[in-house]
């Protein structure tokens, strides 16, 4: 008779929400490729599977981003500019770079995080299924 041997498998345990934000890492298992591309998620992890197309991060990071960097900016090219006061053109050639690559940055951390904190609590689309009762 042939014997079967089961081979216990050791979960990975979850990364820590921060440096798996900061590292694009898988939210279950830690392993990178959460992106495809600059800003684009895979489908899949490569090394445990999960499902990344189920997570919907939509358009909430962006907004919150372009409104809290553009704020952070105006304040710094306003305090340049009263404190230095450079010619307009060279404000241009400083800010906008500055503000493309912050934003970038901190939209793949942003983005990453959020679909962290989708997969960590189970988070669903708001939609009620035919015989539950209204929260």
């Amino acid at each position: 008779m042939t014997e079967v041997r089961a081979e216990a498998v050791t979960p990975t345990p979850e990364p820590a929400p921060v440096p798996a934000a900061f590292k694009g890492l898988c939210p279950r298992c830690g392993a990178p490729g959460l992106y495809k591309g600059w800003l684009a998620f895979a489908d899949r992890c490569p090394a445990c599977g999960l499902d990344y197309t189920r997570f919907n991060v939509g358009d909430g990071p962006a907004a919150l981003l372009v409104l809290l960097l553009g704020a952070i900016v105006v304040g710094a090219a306003i305090t340049i500019q009263l404190t230095l006061a450079p010619p307009i053109w060279l404000q241009l050639i400083l800010w906008v770079p500055v503000t493309i690559a912050a934003v970038i940055g901190a939209l793949r951390v942003a983005k990453a995080a959020l679909l962290g904190s989708e997969y960590r609590t189970a988070a669903r689309e708001g939609c009620i299924t035919p015989g539950t009762p209204k929260p």
